[in-house]
């Protein structure tokens, strides 16, 4: 399960880890246990640049005609206008091939993970082309937003803003359903969506169907108890997630006045947002500002879906994905999408 270790908090102190972690479920454990000691190594501000070089080498673009499928996929890589002052933003527009029918697809606005600082729009596109595009009958469109530390808050978050904007502007070209946007991410993504969903409310933007929130990356802080349970356990701890936020924030992480758009836990009032559905693991630091933030749509009167998936790590569908836990949470987050695209059906 990795050694345990103490950590440094935002303000630099060093707090030794609770004694006790939930266990991890075994097959995820059997998996973990097989992984290179390199892939579970964390975060930190001297390994970060060999880190991205590494994703890079080992996560490459697919093209378009590799993520075609054979002619099972439709793929289109648009080059849109970006924030004010800012360049272009790429986003992949996928889509199974030969959905033709009277009414334009839902779309599925999605941002990649990857801690801020690392990913790309096209690598996470097969398995959501395959597990919701194919059996929805739904469109897709990746973004492709700048990383950290080359581009820090706001950028990331207002490259996806503008997307979403344009694709909205431009639905009937792109046959889709304006009032069927659900915007989704796992991890850093997760985050963004939750930030792009608080973003439009205040902005007074798009206003997707919904937010699918997968191990959303929260909160800046680190001072969750979950956040200090899982020092040094599982994929990804205090030590990476603190050197994650630290190159999207710099000076800024940990700030009393840091804005909700930066870090969605910050939020005071989240009335008046699309249903989410949030969904972490019991195991994996971002656990406790999931569920929290789950409560707080609840205690704001909204209406949230939240999943823990007992003795699940971060990113667990990901590194296990033939697991019965992880075939559990990918038909949850199905069923969710079905239920809220029928409810919305024109």
């Amino acid at each position: 399960m990795g050694l345990r270790r103490s950590f440094r908090s935002p303000t630099g102190n060093r707090v030794p880890a609770p004694k006790a972690a939930p266990p991890f479920d075994l097959e995820l454990s059997v998996v973990l246990a097989d992984l290179d000691r390199g892939s579970r190594e964390p975060l930190t501000p001297d390994n970060l640049a060999s880190r991205q070089q590494q994703d890079a080498a080992a996560r490459p673009r697919p093209t378009s005609e590799d993520l075609c499928a054979d002619g099972r996929f439709e793929v289109t890589e648009l080059r849109v206008p970006g924030p004010p002052g800012g360049p272009e933003v790429t986003l992949v527009s996928a889509r199974p091939s030969g959905l033709v029918g009277p009414l334009p697809l839902p779309l599925l606005y999605y941002m990649h993970g990857g801690a801020m600082v690392m990913g790309n729009a096209w690598s996470v596109l097969p398995r959501i082309l395959r597990e919701w595009a194919l059996p929805l009958d739904m469109a897709v469109i990746s973004v492709e937003y700048r990383l950290a530390p080359g581009a820090q808050y706001p950028e990331p978050l207002e490259d996806c803003y503008a997307g979403l904007v344009w694709v909205t502007a431009h639905a009937a070209e792109l046959d889709i359903d304006p009032d069927r946007v659900i915007i989704g991410g796992k991890s850093a993504g997760g985050g963004l969506a939750a930030a792009l969903a608080l973003l439009a409310r205040d902005r007074g933007g798009p206003e997707p169907l919904g937010q699918l929130l997968l191990c959303p990356m929260l909160d800046d802080r680190g001072s969750t108890f979950s956040s200090r349970q899982m020092s040094g356990l599982g994929l990804w701890d205090l030590t990476s997630n603190a050197t994650a936020w630290q190159a999207l924030l710099g000076d800024r992480h940990g700030a009393e006045d840091l804005p909700p758009y930066a870090a969605p836990s910050r939020a005071m009032d989240l009335s008046r947002l699309p249903p989410a559905y949030v969904d972490v693991g019991s195991a994996e630091m971002f656990r406790d500002e999931g569920v929290a933030y789950a409560g707080a749509i609840w205690q704001a009167g909204g209406q949230a879906e939240l999943h823990v998936w007992p003795g699940a790590y971060h990113g667990f569908d990901s590194v296990a994905p033939k697991a019965a836990l992880s075939q559990d949470a990918r038909t949850a987050r199905t069923r969710w999408l079905r239920r809220l695209l029928v409810g919305r059906r024109t």
